[in-house]
């Protein structure tokens, strides 16, 4: 259980760092992907630069946590994908649905899931 729970955070810390490294190296493929057209430098810059942080940070959390067995790490990952789940259901209820809306939100319920049960199983009892 323990292995295969690492095994799946490393995997996701895998997928969001690569989507990281996506939007570093082409923002504007990457932005597109996710509904997001760059207006000139400033929206490059932008998304070049927030959107790589906030995957690099959530894949690195969980790629650290599931390494160390540390759930204090995986937390951060909660945190950031929760906020992103719950500003998305707003965004549903607020704008309505598009095509495969629900891929998004299935990916970070999964990642706020895990993480959570990371943070309580994974580390080492004293």
């Amino acid at each position: 259980m323990i292995i295969a729970l690492r095994i799946a955070l490393a995997l996701l810390g895998v997928l969001f760092v690569s989507m990281g490294f996506g939007f570093l190296t082409d923002p504007v493929t990457a932005g597109g992907d996710f509904g997001l057209v760059a207006d000139g430098a400033q929206g490059l810059s932008s998304i070049r630069a927030d959107f790589t942080a906030f995957f690099w940070v959530s894949g690195g959390a969980f790629l650290l946590g599931a390494w160390k067995r540390n759930g204090d790490l995986l937390l951060v990952t909660a945190a950031l994908m929760g906020i992103t789940l719950a500003g998305r259901g707003v965004s549903l209820a607020l704008d309505g649905t598009y095509a495969a809306w629900f891929l998004p939100m299935t990916v970070e319920a999964l990642a706020v899931a895990l993480a959570l049960i990371g943070s309580r199983v994974l580390p080492e009892k004293a």
